[in-house]
């Protein structure tokens, strides 16, 4: 028996998603969620093998939630906007149904999940044109700090660091370790307010104070915060771009 969460915070939706699920013996819907929080804390009780799962929902959006995840569930994405959808493509979901879903539409990506579990389809992703590119920039970013959610706002942010398999996010309130990749933050931000100016450093434009000569064709970018960071030759033409030098 395989063991299913819808997670929406519409409850139409998530019974329309139920009552789809009646006609498969296999399944079992062991939970329905509301939002990203209670769609967190429920996976990591229960472990299921699938979950339906909107985008923007209250408190914790649906991508949020993945990335706080250690071993994320199959996923089957069901929203209303279609933008999201290369997102979602980079998020291996099994696929993404635009509401209102169709029953044709809504059995095509079960069926394709059961012969993925099977081991007889090779994963693909087939829910929206590729060339859908996502091209929304998120406004923050959630960590987990000491069992807890905690949610930073972009604008609280001094700078990036990349640290191993984690970056170490330093604000106003202290440092926070995320597994990630700087690539993958910087790529979730506005490239017109934050600027990789060095292989190990995501910094916020709002912070920069001045920028002084250092080595070779190296700078130092110094912060409102007072932190002094590496900029690279390649950076540094970044911020000549952005800033209109």
């Amino acid at each position: 028996m395989y063991k299913v969460i819808i997670i929406d915070d519409e409850p139409l939706a998530r019974q329309l998603v139920r009552s789809f699920l009646q006609s498969y013996n296999e399944i079992e819907v062991v939970a329905e969620c509301g939002d990203g929080f209670e769609g967190f804390k429920t996976i990591q009780e229960l472990q299921p093998d699938l979950i339906f799962l909107d985008v923007q929902m209250p408190k914790l959006n649906g991508f949020e939630m993945l990335e706080l995840l250690d071993n994320p569930p199959s996923v089957i994405f069901t929203t209303a906007f279609d933008e999201y959808a290369m997102k979602a493509f980079e998020s291996h979901a099994i696929d993404y149904l635009l509401k209102p879903i169709s029953r044709e539409r809504f059995d095509k990506a079960v069926q394709k999940w059961i012969q993925l579990r099977a081991g007889s389809q090779t994963p693909q992703f087939t829910g929206i044109s590729q060339n859908n590119v996502y091209e929304g920039y998120q406004h923050r970013i959630v960590v987990k700090d000491n069992g807890l959610i905690r949610i930073i706002p972009a604008q609280d942010i001094y700078y990036v660091e990349a640290n191993d398999d984690y970056v170490k996010i330093v604000t106003k309130d202290g440092s926070f370790l995320k597994k990630s990749t700087l690539g993958h933050i910087e790529q979730s931000l506005d490239p017109q307010l934050f600027i990789r100016v060095h292989r190990s450093y995501l910094i916020p434009i709002s912070q920069l104070v001045r920028i002084e000569p250092y080595e070779k064709e190296s700078h130092i970018a110094l912060l409102q915060c007072g932190a002094k960071i590496t900029v690279s030759k390649s950076g540094m033409a970044k911020l000549k771009t952005t800033l209109g030098w």
